[in-house]
């Protein structure tokens, strides 16, 4: 089978998409996922992703099918069963949008025709087609990096390239955001007429962010920058063995007069998720609740390192370009220094960020 054959006879192609890696990574796919089915046939899309993941797959409307990724640690039984079911679905193409070694080698063991990737390390021998990017020199963001392997592969496939895509990614309808609000004001009690500004302290283990005192103090401050807006409530959200910083963070606002409560504890990563879109504004570290966020097309304030490969451009957020703002090291300062960050001046953006949002609803 040729590689634009699906594409002559008209029938939809069946694609594998590959981003097996940390919830930020895979949530930056999705603009790229989107991409692949606005194509014209429409294509199946399958994605495989490791198991913590795959309930934001499951989520994601612009996935078909979800296969699991045991991980470079599986024993054979766990690799044999992978290589069978890839085998099975009959791919017509492979798109890998991290390449590693055991993923070309899979794709290339099971027999898919074109298998694309980005022309990065050894790893690419495995691919047919190749895209150079240099992702290390984080020159646009990594969205617009996955997205350009989209197009590209749908160029490859002779599928008719749709529009650029726009958020939001994750478009949630109303109906499910109100239902997460009033389910969150019946849980805490707390008045769902006020701006509800979520923010998130940990780091999942990965991001450099600022301190439960450097968020609390920020919080402090977006309240005294909000010119007339109604103060906000604070939802602090955590994950897995970030609770106590974030009820450090709660206790700190709470202390200063201002009104803030814990998100209550949730059953999954999606459940967790949904409750997110109950925001009318996101804080957090360069994080995965932060690109969930990003995907709602939410108000988002996101704390970077300077380091290159991690700039506030490489893993900028995927919502509208005003729903945006993102905040790193002065260039003076060491690469990882957030204690150098201007609490101040990011409070009194995400101030007006958070008012500019609350006067366009009142007008509508």
């Amino acid at each position: 089978m040729t590689s634009t054959s699906a594409a002559a006879r008209r029938t939809p192609p069946r694609l594998l998409v590959v981003r097996n890696d940390k919830l930020g990574d895979f949530m930056l796919a999705w603009p790229a996922l989107a991409c692949l089915k606005a194509a014209e046939p429409q294509p199946h899309v399958s994605v495989l992703v490791p198991a913590y993941t795959a309930p934001m797959a499951r989520l994601c409307p612009w996935v078909d099918r979800v296969l699991i990724d045991p991980g470079e640690g599986a024993n054979r039984r766990e690799r044999r069963r992978l290589l069978a079911e890839v085998k099975g679905e009959r791919f017509d193409a492979l798109l890998t949008l991290f390449s590693t070694p055991r993923i070309g080698w899979l794709g290339w063991r099971a027999g898919i025709p074109l298998r694309f990737a980005p022309a990065t390390k050894w790893a690419q021998l495995f691919y047919n087609r190749r895209l150079v990017q240099r992702r290390s020199r984080s020159e646009k963001p990594e969205y617009r990096y996955n997205l350009a392997l989209a197009e590209a592969l749908l160029d490859e496939l002779g599928l008719a390239l749709p529009s650029p895509p726009t958020p939001p990614f994750w478009p949630l309808p109303d109906a499910e955001r109100k239902a997460e609000r009033r389910r969150i004001a019946e849980e805490l009690g707390i008045d769902s007429h006020r701006p509800w500004c979520f923010l998130h302290g940990g780091s999942g283990g990965s991001a450099v962010n600022l301190s439960p005192a450097q968020y609390a103090e920020l919080a402090c401050r977006i309240e005294t920058h909000l010119d007339g807006a109604p103060s906000p409530v604070w939802l602090l959200t955590a994950g897995p063995g970030e609770e106590g910083v974030a009820e450090a963070i709660r206790e700190r606002i709470v202390s200063a007069g201002h009104s803030a409560e814990r998100l209550p504890s949730r059953s999954g990563l999606d459940a967790f998720a949904r409750s997110l879109s109950a925001a009318d504004l996101f804080i957090a570290g360069s994080t995965g609740p932060l690109h969930i966020a990003g995907c709602l097309d939410l108000p988002t304030a996101g704390f970077y390192p300077a380091r290159r490969s991690a700039t506030p451009l490489r893993w900028q957020t995927c919502n509208a370009e005003d729903h945006r703002l993102a905040f790193s090291p002065p260039e003076q300062a060491g690469e990882q220094d957030m204690g150098s960050i201007d609490i101040d001046a990011a409070a009194a953006q995400i101030a007006a960020l958070l008012t500019s949002k609350l006067r366009r609803e009142a007008s509508t």
